[in-house]
């Protein structure tokens, strides 16, 4: 086995594990991002209570019970088993192939030595897409492009899921799994309010065509399950855009921590391949800026370039 300690000293890019506190720690980007948290609330409580209204005309439960009971299933989505077998795919990813696995665990094992954890604590999938890409959810699953994977070398691999790592340690992606698990039964029941809207619409058009007035309420009725269902959505929205602004100061708060793991040449080397791909510059318009979840490329290489200048100086 190769001496990690040495190995980067010898590269440039000595680790300082010694000060680095491997528990999981909130810090502040991960207080923030309860915000877009806070925000889904209201529009979770009302779509709850729709549910609840349904279930009371079948058998009798208070809503606070009934509520309680759907929000603490949400904690599941922290248990290993159910991000491995329910998660990952809700988010579109999959387990690796053999090839994969074995270029994703020489990497991963080599940064888990380095922070002192057991690779084994984390689940780690692969989805299909042509850019270089991975994120951090739920307590433990970490998600990795198929293009990065089969594109990074060994080192560039090995800095990205150090940042992936950075975001659990810093316990970046509690809230973000909150928050999406809150969403869920407002986009089900928003869906189901469209899916209405199309039945008004279609039954209006059929029946109501020589009634004005049967033809008024069927307009109405849709026109509103459409108004609220797009409310319903916005709330979504809102809470989106308020974590994509809260991310952005996570995303250089992982970046620190990579630097002082000892990986940060290796992720600036990654994210100069993301520049390469065309990721270079900042958004100029305010629009642009709510909808991207990440700082550019490369404003995220210059301030870890930054950073390893400074410890070099050190």
């Amino acid at each position: 086995m190769i001496d990690l300690h040495l190995y980067y000293w010898w590269t440039g890019g000595m680790p300082r594990a010694d000060k680095l506190s491997q528990s999981r720690k909130f810090d502040s980007y991960a207080i923030a991002a309860i915000a877009p948290v806070v925000a889904l609330l209201p529009a979770w409580a009302l779509a709850v209570a729709a549910y609840w209204w349904v279930l009371i005309h079948i058998s009798y439960t208070p809503y606070w019970l009934f509520a309680s009971g759907v929000l603490l299933l949400g904690v599941l989505m922290f248990w290993r088993p159910t991000q491995r077998l329910v998660l990952q795919r809700l988010l579109g990813s999959r387990n690796p192939t053999a090839e994969e696995r074995n270029t994703i665990q020489r990497a991963w094992i080599q940064v888990a030595q380095v922070n002192h954890i057991n690779p084994a604590q984390f689940v780690i999938a692969v989805t299909d897409t042509d850019e270089i890409n991975a994120f951090a959810c739920g307590g433990h699953l970490m998600v990795v492009s198929s293009y990065a994977v089969k594109n990074l070398t060994h080192e560039q691999l090995t800095g990205v899921l150090a940042h992936e790592l950075s975001h659990h340690l810093g316990l970046h992606t509690a809230a973000l799994s909150v928050g999406q698990w809150l969403a869920v039964p407002i986009v089900l029941l928003a869906q189901i309010g469209f899916g209405l809207q199309n039945i008004a619409d279609a039954a209006t058009t059929s029946f109501a065509r020589k009634s004005s007035t049967a033809e008024f309420v069927g307009r109405a009725i849709a026109g509103l399950l459409t108004i609220v269902s797009w409310a319903f959505l916005f709330m979504v929205t809102l809470s989106q855009y308020i974590a994509n602004f809260v991310g952005k100061g996570a995303e250089f708060k992982a970046d620190e921590r990579v630097v002082e793991m000892g990986f940060g040449k290796q992720l600036s080397s990654a994210l100069r391949v993301v520049i390469a791909q065309g990721d270079q510059h900042r958004p100029t318009r305010w629009q642009d800026r709510l909808v991207t979840s990440h700082p550019p490329a490369r404003t995220r290489v210059a301030r870890i370039d930054a950073q390893l200048r400074k410890l070099q100086r050190r």
